[in-house]
């Protein structure tokens, strides 16, 4: 394995931060996803925000935020970023007693936010699974994907076979 094959490696084959120096600012916007499948009991304490810890939703929203933040904390190889934007949605999926949760990163910059986006979405579900593991420890985090990508020299990239 060669620096060639893969931007992460170096000719050793050694992890290496890419160097994005000769890279154009752009407009970029990363939207990934994540579900949580839970008992319909957890999903109706969660949406009536009636859980004992408080308000799920809330506390999730924030750490999701922060997620975002902190990813070249957590990511060896992510460049720290001056994030312009972070926001996510949760979605109720109530015949799948399910809870979707989507983040959308933005950045003016040489790199994209896809693996900030990702992890937004994997610490708010992991969030409300340690607020709610109490009434329910069969909880699943399922489907952490990618669902956009624009900007950048790869184009815009699209999952057409996401649903709630």
């Amino acid at each position: 394995m060669t620096g060639e094959n893969f931007t992460h490696f170096n000719k050793q084959g050694r992890g290496r931060m890419v160097d994005v120096t000769g890279k154009d600012i752009t407009h970029r916007l990363a939207r990934a996803q994540a579900k949580i499948f839970m008992k319909k009991e957890t999903l109706k304490k969660i949406k009536d925000g009636s859980m004992a810890k408080g308000d799920v939703l809330g506390v999730a929203q924030v750490a999701g935020i922060l997620g975002a933040k902190h990813t070249p904390d957590l990511i060896p190889m992510c460049h720290p970023l001056l994030i312009t934007g972070v926001d996510l949605e949760f979605k109720f999926v109530e015949e799948q007693n399910c809870l979707v949760v989507e983040a959308a990163v933005k950045v003016k910059g040489q790199t994209g936010v896809e693996m900030e986006a990702l992890t937004a979405v994997s610490i708010a579900a992991l969030t409300v699974y340690d607020m709610c593991k109490a009434v329910d420890k069969d909880m699943e985090i399922r489907q952490i994907r990618l669902l956009e990508k624009k900007g950048g020299k790869s184009g815009h990239f699209y999952r057409g076979d996401h649903t709630s």
